[in-house]
Formats: structure tokens, C-alpha cells, sequence
């Protein structure tokens, strides 16, 4: 009986012995790297051509830097907003375009020595400026990876500044004999817009920044330098104004 029960047990265990097999995880029989800490996944490169659509707000500081009396160096607060437009390109580069509207203002005293006390000051012009223009910005942008959906990148390039209207509100505190003389040296006087006739409105800028991207949302900062001259005539020979300015901006992505 001994003998018939080890004879049966030894038929039966290739069947025992795949049944148990059977019942272990595909894991442990068919990847035994699953737990291998050197095993890296090959993953989809996500730059490649594209298109993506953003919304921008956010907070701009220009100024206007002079080389002469009548323009005085004047900073510009206000905000932007508008809507940019993203090329991908393979190679986590990018292209940047769209239009942007911006609103400034900006208020400066301009002094003039007294003809009735010339060792004081004590006439001046106090401008309150308001400044509306559109702005064309085109962007190459470079992102880096930093860890799943956060991204680093910077950006290079020229933009447009279409100047809509810069008006001067002036406040005269003035005596008649300084006022004359202004007027006379073709100075204005009274408020008026700046690109109706003085300043060009087309401000070509170049600029840089950076700012860290996560999932759809941006926080971005730059910095634009003016390359030219704004003045549409010169009354001097060294008569030269420039708006150079820097922006910090949030955005969304569609």
C-alpha cells in the first residue's frame, strides 16, 4: 500500500508544481525587473510641433529715459494684458507671438530757474502722463525640465510697442516771463498727446527673461531695452528719448 501511495504522489507532482506556478503573479515568472532601482522607462517627448493659445495678465514698469530738458525722465506704471500664441518646436524650443495691451501712467515735476529769484527753483511743470499702446512681442523660448510638470525656461527677442496715445495732463506753476520763453523754445505748454506730432510711435525693444511653468499656468519676468530714438523731430542735435521697461505676468494656457 506504501509502495502504490509513493508511486502516485511522484505521478502527481509535475501537476502539483505547475498548478502552483498557475496561481504566482505574472510579475514574479516574467519581469523579474520590476523592482530593479537601474530600470528607466523611456519617456514621450512632449516638444514637438504644436501649437498652444494663452491668456496674460500682469504688472509692467516703464521709463522713458531723456537726453534732454523738455522730455524729463519719467517712470510709467500700469498693467498689461492680452493674449500670445506658442509654436512648438522639437528640442524643448519654441516660438512666442501675440498682442498685448498695456496701460501706464506716470506723473514727474519739471523745474525751471525763476526769473525773480534766479538762485531758486521755485517754477516748475508737474506732468501726469497716460500712456495706452499694443505690443507684438516675438520669442524663442528654451524650457528645462525640472521635475514632472515643472518647467524652467527662458526666453530672447524683439518686440513692438505701437504707441495708441500718451497724453500729458500738465499742471503750470509758471510766471508769465518763464512761460514765454517755453513757448518761444517750442516747449508745450498745455496738455496734449506726445504722439500726435513729437514722438514716433513705433518703440522697438529687445528683451529677455525667464520664469517657471507648471501644468497650464506661468509666472513669468523680463526685461526690454529701447533701441530707438522716439523723437520724431529734433530741436537739438543731442535730443534723444528712449522707453525701456520690465514686466512680471501670469498666464494660462487653453
Amino acid at each position: 500500500m506504501k509502495r502504490t501511495l509513493s508511486i502516485l504522489l511522484l505521478c502527481l507532482s509535475p501537476l502539483l508544481i505547475l498548478a502552483d506556478d498557475v496561481r504566482k503573479p505574472a510579475m514574479q515568472i516574467e519581469d523579474n525587473t520590476f523592482f530593479d532601482p537601474t530600470r528607466k522607462e523611456d519617456q514621450a517627448e512632449k516638444y514637438q510641433f504644436g501649437m498652444e493659445y494663452r491668456l496674460e495678465i500682469g504688472y509692467a514698469q516703464n521709463q522713458q529715459r531723456a537726453r534732454d530738458i523738455s522730455y524729463p525722465d519719467m517712470y510709467l506704471h500700469g498693467a498689461r494684458l492680452g493674449a500670445t500664441f506658442t509654436f512648438k518646436l522639437p528640442m524643448h524650443f519654441s516660438l512666442q507671438t501675440g498682442l498685448l495691451y498695456t496701460i501706464l501712467y506716470g506723473s514727474n515735476y519739471q523745474h525751471w530757474r525763476s526769473t525773480t529769484a534766479p538762485e531758486v527753483q521755485e517754477e516748475y511743470i508737474h506732468h501726469r502722463v497716460l500712456e495706452h499702446n499694443l505690443t507684438i512681442p516675438v520669442r524663442a523660448f528654451y524650457t528645462i525640465p525640472l521635475w514632472k510638470d515643472l518647467n524652467l525656461f527662458f526666453y530672447g527677442g524683439p518686440q513692438l510697442h505701437i504707441g495708441l496715445a500718451e497724453n500729458d495732463y500738465m499742471e503750470l506753476h509758471l510766471s508769465e516771463g518763464i512761460k514765454t520763453w517755453l513757448q518761444a523754445q517750442g516747449i508745450p505748454t498745455e496738455p496734449y498727446d506726445r504722439f500726435a506730432n513729437e514722438l514716433v510711435r513705433a518703440n522697438i525693444q529687445l528683451g529677455v527673461g525667464g520664469g517657471l511653468e507648471w501644468q497650464r499656468y506661468r509666472l513669468q519676468a523680463g526685461y526690454d531695452f529701447g533701441l530707438n530714438n522716439l523723437i520724431r523731430t529734433k530741436q537739438t542735435a543731442d535730443q534723444h528719448l528712449s522707453e525701456w521697461g520690465w514686466y512680471v505676468s501670469f498666464s494660462y494656457r487653453f
